[in-house]
């Protein structure tokens, strides 16, 4: 099984890549102006495009051989893991991906937990016009200003979420489903008791509760609790079953990640990179400095399921070909 297992798991490897360079690109080009792959490739002629990418200068064909060598240089590394870790089978690999989109989800389930109360306190303190006298007038300036904001206050938040993940095997859903229920109990407490109603309030109900709806996917995809249009699939054969998940989840699922990933990053106006290259924020100026960051939920998203969809794939394939040689074990003939 591990000798045969090595073209799958290798594809399930570079396929799980993909997004992560795809992403490294997007960064580079739109952040820090590098030229991205694709222009560096059409600059050499080895790839085609319809629209007319400008002749690049030597300092940016010296980062475009840079992004391409680190493209190049995964690709490589992930096939030389593989390889040497021939004797891992279809179902570990399934495993281990597995675990990797629950971190990425669990890093996002707490990076929203401290922004969202962090940010919320901010925009309570400025609209009592209490965080002058609490950080000074300056910095309450600054803190009005939403690049200042998400730069120096939630992206240290969302590195110290991360940190608190690789300590935490826990994913949250429960607890942020009940501060979401807490939140919105508060809003109808103090608007009906105390006559007392502000933005952020109702921000950071639909900060928590968009976190949690497309976080929770990729977990709900391991333990199958996606619903189900079910007409043939209850009466498939375990062989059955685990062909139609395989082959759903790379016609449909991989695809449906990759559109949003292409599309909603692929210039800067786009659904993904117009708000948070601009720090976008809603109307209310006084609520919620977070809107931006909705916008990248759709990356956890993608990325996630993108992650949990290869190792679906691979439990799937693993449970195909296990019942293929009960088969040939029951009956040899065939």
């Amino acid at each position: 099984m591990p000798a045969g297992a090595v073209v799958p798991r290798m594809l399930a490897a570079w396929m799980v890549a993909m997004p992560f360079l795809f992403l490294l690109d997007n960064t580079l080009i739109f952040w820090f102006d590098w030229p991205g792959t694709r222009h560096f490739l059409v600059h050499l002629g080895l790839f085609s495009e319809n629209r007319s990418f400008p002749p690049l200068n030597d300092p940016q064909l010296r980062l475009g051989w840079i992004q391409w060598m680190v493209s190049l240089s995964v690709c490589l590394v992930i096939s030389a893991a593989v390889v040497q870790g021939h004797g891992r089978d279809l179902r570990q690999d399934a495993v281990l991906y597995s675990r990797m989109a629950a971190f990425i989800t669990r890093a996002a389930f707490w990076g929203v937990l401290l922004v969202g109360i962090t940010d919320m306190l901010i925009s309570f303190l400025r609209i009592e016009g209490m965080l002058s006298v609490i950080v000074g007038e300056h910095l309450t300036t600054q803190l009005g200003r939403s690049i200042f904001r998400g730069t120096y206050v939630h992206f240290p938040l969302i590195l110290v979420a991360i940190l608190i993940t690789a300590f935490t095997r826990t994913l949250g859903f429960i607890w942020l489903a009940l501060l979401i229920v807490a939140a919105e109990f508060l809003i109808v407490l103090t608007r009906f008791v105390f006559s007392y109603e502000q933005a952020f309030m109702g921000d950071l109900v639909r900060f928590w509760y968009a976190g949690l709806f497309l976080f929770a996917s990729a977990y709900t995809l391991l333990h199958d609790g996606h619903v189900r249009v079910d007409v043939f699939y209850t009466n498939f054969s375990k062989r059955g079953k685990a062909l139609t998940n395989a082959i759903g989840s790379l016609l449909l699922g991989l695809p449906l990640c990759w559109c949003i990933l292409v599309y909603g990053m692929s210039g800067k106006g786009s659904i993904i990179n117009s708000p948070l290259l601009s720090f976008e924020i809603s109307q209310s100026g006084f609520g919620m400095y977070t809107k931006y960051l909705m916008a990248a939920y759709l990356l956890v998203f993608a990325v996630s399921m993108a992650i949990q969809f290869v190792g679906f794939i691979l439990s799937n394939l693993a449970d195909f070909r296990e019942s293929s040689w009960s088969r040939e074990t029951v009956n040899p003939e065939t």
